[in-house]
């Protein structure tokens, strides 16, 4: 096998012909279990509950769930049309209000549902594929893009999760990982455990460790004191939307590990297909960021650890100032220190 498709062994988002299967990434990493999405209204709620997330990985099981209600509409001999499936776009827009692939994704799906012939199904079953095999060329693309900035023998600092959890394969800042695993420029990957949903814990070490690529998890509050010993030269994390000077919205946590790398003479890497990149909006103040339930970081695993009456604010991305990033990877090509001339040589307005 190939070195690099050793290190790529992951599939989480699948359509089968009746049904949407996607890895149900809140029961890892001890237990491997597919939800069956057959509505678009299952596949919206298993975006909004986390069964899959990452953002190219939630535009991809958006255009599935477009799939999804067409063969409804078409089963039920109701007419497959744009004022039919309207509704349910808007209902799968709305799941997660950060990332733009999903976005991105359904309007992809509405110029299709625009151009509709009489095998309409066939036809937005064609795109939705479309979506998700880009998205896998992208990453690999992406890898090797991004492996190229990478010196030799090097340690590397990742947020979240950003592999094939999060995409259709790959992965984005873990598919440029896997890359320079792969090219020998990798030695060592630390990732932070993103708390309050442990992405980082659950997911990231459970691709590396799967995947044969040396791991090792740390708490987020010592990513500085990592970052300050001379173990990490890149850190590496991935973006749900990259504003057009080039601020980027990541997991929350992301804005003061860019902080501390500058500090430390260290270099930020954000790595997004273009399908994040968002040019009509101007800078990262304009973006929306999700607040979720308090609950979430009131307790841990189901049980309360905090005391009760107490409240919580739980933003789940924050934004990174474009002078904080030395270079921002997408399959178009790579930007060294982005701002809004710089991006806007790259993707013409309009074209995320």
């Amino acid at each position: 096998m190939p070195e690099l498709e050793r290190h790529d062994t992951i599939r989480a988002v699948a359509f089968d012909g009746d049904c949407l299967r996607l890895l149900d990434q809140r029961r890892l990493p001890f237990a491997e279990t597919h939800l069956e999405c057959r509505s678009a209204d299952d596949v919206a709620t298993a975006i909004r509950d986390l069964v899959v997330r990452g953002a190219p990985a939630i535009g991809i099981a958006a255009a599935w769930g477009v799939v999804l209600e067409a063969r409804r509409l078409a089963v039920a001999g109701k007419p497959v049309s744009p004022e039919t499936l309207e509704p349910v776009l808007q209902r799968l827009n709305t799941a997660r209000p950060t990332a733009v692939n999903l976005a991105w994704a359904l309007a992809r799906m509405r110029g299709a549902i625009a151009h509709l012939s009489h095998d309409s199904v066939a036809v937005l079953t064609a795109e939705a594929q479309a979506i998700q095999d880009e998205d896998l060329a992208a990453n690999r693309r992406m890898g090797e893009l991004g492996a190229q900035l990478l010196g030799d023998g090097i340690g590397v600092l990742t947020h979240c999760n950003t592999g094939s959890l999060a995409t259709a394969g790959f992965g984005t800042a873990l598919g440029v990982i896997r890359a320079g695993f792969a090219a020998g420029k990798i030695t060592q990957v630390y990732a932070g455990e993103t708390r309050p949903w442990l992405q980082g814990a659950r997911l990231t070490m459970w691709e590396l460790v799967r995947d044969g690529i040396p791991a090792k998890l740390i708490a987020d509050s010592a990513a500085s004191h990592l970052l300050r010993s001379g173990a990490v030269q890149w850190v590496i994390v991935g973006a749900d939307r990259i504003a057009a000077n080039g601020d980027a919205a990541n997991k929350i946590g992301t804005c003061q590990l860019a902080i501390v790398a500058r500090h430390f003479g260290i270099k930020f890497m954000v790595v997004a297909p273009a399908s994040t990149v968002d040019m009509a909006t101007s800078d990262g103040t304009q973006i929306e960021i999700e607040l979720r339930d308090p609950a979430e970081l009131l307790g841990f695993g189901g049980q309360r650890t905090v005391v009760e009456g107490a409240d919580a604010w739980n933003p789940v991305f924050d934004v990174t100032p474009a002078g904080l990033i030395d270079a921002v990877v997408t399959e178009r090509g790579v930007i060294e220190h982005p701002n809004a001339v710089r991006m806007r040589a790259v993707f013409a307005a309009g074209s995320a």
